[in-house]
This record gives structure tokens, C-alpha cells and sequence, in this order.
């Protein structure tokens, strides 16, 4: 008996040692903080404005979407708690946001790393030019993220009649004998989707690469020749590429960011609602029911479900992004 209560005793002071050292490396760890925080507090002064408008603007809608996930709300009455129904509601009723699921996904396996990869070949090449033409082909590349009135253009080249430019075309060289509704034939609509998709998303990832380019340190490919690195594959993948991988993450966000929200393209080519909802992707279904049948608790439990599969995306692609140069 004594054993036992000298062994519970001495377990009982070792628990209370044990507690005491954590409670001492809090302790020092929030001084250390609060001394970092006094020491660089003009640094936090400079990002108190970006950190408050991230807060309101980003932040706490977020949460609030969240929050509203689990309500019916119609901006006119006050939330009522439904719980997960809307979840429910979505995964196992709503046949049309299970369509929508699937060309989400559809549009962004494709177009995602497609773009990435082109935008990343496109600049890896152009960056090898003279300056000026370097220039003049980095803004060909770039002008068609910034060109507001895109739409038009392939609006009249895919248009249903003889008078759409690939219509009259095919007619005239005699490939088909009458005209194709590219824009509402179902067996057309995701490609077309797609391939405009593919060129608008060049824009701000190339840029990002032709950035990343011109900041690789020219001396590495020099000790990089002295270590036994031969071609320039092996330069791409040994100095290139770990030498840029900001510029490889920021892309890749950008581009993740860009195929999952897909949403104007569809509207302004296929229209809205598309034939057979072939065109229908999770934004679109979300403007449905945020903007127009106004169910808000609906709307946001889709928001909250597009946030989850962007997060888990950007998470799997930092994953692979860290093996770049291994």
C-alpha cells in the first residue's frame, strides 16, 4: 500500500512538474510575442488597412455564408435554422446542381492545368526573345484577360447561321451541308465552353511566369553547369522552376480560382439558363438562387460548397507544387 501511494504521489507531482513547464513555455512564448510584436510594430501599422479591409470583406463574409448555409433566408424575413437540410437538399434533390457539379469539375480538370501548362510553355519561350518583341508578344498574350467585349467575337464565330464565321466557313469548303447551332447543340456546347475558357485564362498566370522568368538569377545556370547539369531540361527543372515558385503558387491559385468560377463565359455564350443546362456550372446555379429566386440560405450552403472543393484544390496543388525541383 505504501508503494502504491508513493508511486500515486510521485505520478501526481511529476503531472503537476509537467503542467508548470507548459504553463511557463505559454508564458514565454506570448512574451516573446508581445516583444516581436513591439519590435516590428511599425510593420503591423503598415498592414493595419489591408488587414481590416481583408477582415470586412473577405473574412467575415465568408463566415456569415457559412452561417447562412444553415438557414432559409429571403433578405425580407430573418433567418430561420434549418441545419443541414439545405445540404440534403442539394446533394440528394437539386439534379440540376449535380449537372452543375459535373461540368465544374469537367471545365476545370480541363482547363485548368491545360492553362497553367500552356501559359507556362507560351512564357518559358517568349521569355527567350529580344527584349522588344518579348514585349510586343507578352501584351498579344496578355490583351485577352483584359479585353472587356471578348464575347462578341466568338458570338460571330460560332453563330447558328451562314453568317457565323466557322459555319460559313465549312459550308464553303464544303465540310457540312447545312449550319450547326454551335451554341445551342448540346453536343457542342462544352467545347466550345472550354476552348474559349482556355483563351481567356492565359492572361494573368502567363504574366506571372514572364515575371517569375526574368527573376531567376542567371548566375545559377552557371554553377548549375559546374554541378553537372547538362541540358535545359535539366536547367528547367533543377534551377528554373524551384527559382520561381511563387510565381508557379500564385498561378496556380489564379487558375484554380478561374476554372472553378466559371460563370460569364457560359452566360453570355450559351445563355442562361443553357439548353439542357449544358452550359450550367456551380456559380451559375448560385447566381439562380442568390440573385434571382433570392434564396439566400440555399445560395450560401452552394457558396459553401465551392469554397470547400477551391480550398481542398489549392491544398492539393501546394502539395505537388513542393516536389517542384526534387
Amino acid at each position: 500500500m505504501e508503494n502504491t501511494n508513493l508511486n500515486n504521489a510521485s505520478l501526481a507531482l511529476e503531472k503537476e512538474a509537467q503542467k508548470q513547464l507548459r504553463k511557463e513555455k505559454r508564458r514565454k512564448r506570448r512574451e516573446n510575442t508581445i516583444k516581436e510584436m513591439k519590435k516590428y510594430k511599425h510593420s503591423y501599422v503598415m498592414m493595419a488597412p489591408y488587414m481590416i479591409l481583408f477582415l470586412i470583406f473577405t473574412i467575415i463574409p465568408v463566415v456569415m455564408s457559412i452561417a447562412l448555409s444553415f438557414t432559409s433566408f429571403n433578405m425580407l424575413e430573418a433567418p430561420k435554422f434549418l441545419g443541414f437540410t439545405n445540404y440534403i437538399r442539394l446533394f440528394l434533390e437539386d439534379d440540376i446542381f449535380i449537372l452543375s457539379l459535373k461540368n465544374t469539375f469537367i471545365l476545370a480538370i480541363v482547363t485548368g492545368p491545360v492553362s497553367y501548362l500552356l501559359a507556362f510553355i507560351f512564357a518559358w519561350l517568349i521569355n527567350e526573345l529580344r527584349p522588344k518583341l518579348r514585349a510586343f508578344m507578352t501584351l498579344i498574350f496578355y490583351a485577352p484577360s483584359i479585353s472587356g467585349n471578348a464575347f462578341l467575337m466568338w458570338l460571330l464565330i460560332f453563330s447558328g447561321d451562314a453568317n457565323g464565321y466557322l459555319n460559313a466557313f465549312l459550308l464553303r469548303m464544303g465540310f457540312i451541308n447545312d449550319t450547326i447551332k454551335f451554341l445551342k447543340d448540346p453536343t457542342y456546347m462544352m467545347p466550345v465552353l472550354i476552348l474559349v475558357q482556355l483563351w481567356l485564362s492565359l492572361g494573368v498566370s502567363f504574366l506571372a511566369f514572364i515575371a517569375g522568368l526574368q527573376s531567376v538569377d542567371k548566375t545559377l545556370y552557371e554553377a548549375g553547369a559546374i554541378d553537372g547539369v547538362r541540358n535545359r531540361w535539366q536547367e528547367l527543372w533543377y534551377i528554373t522552376l524551384p527559382s520561381m515558385k511563387p510565381q508557379l503558387l500564385f498561378g496556380a491559385v489564379m487558375q484554380i480560382t478561374s476554372s472553378f468560377s466559371i460563370a460569364e463565359v457560359s452566360m453570355q455564350l450559351l445563355g442562361f439558363p443553357s439548353v439542357q443546362y449544358e452550359g450550367h456550372t456551380i456559380v451559375t446555379h448560385l447566381i439562380d438562387y442568390g440573385s434571382i429566386q433570392m434564396e439566400l440560405g440555399y445560395a450560401s450552403a452552394i457558396a459553401t460548397i465551392l469554397f470547400m472543393i477551391m480550398m481542398g484544390a489549392n491544398i492539393l496543388v501546394r502539395k505537388v507544387l513542393r516536389r517542384v525541383g526534387e
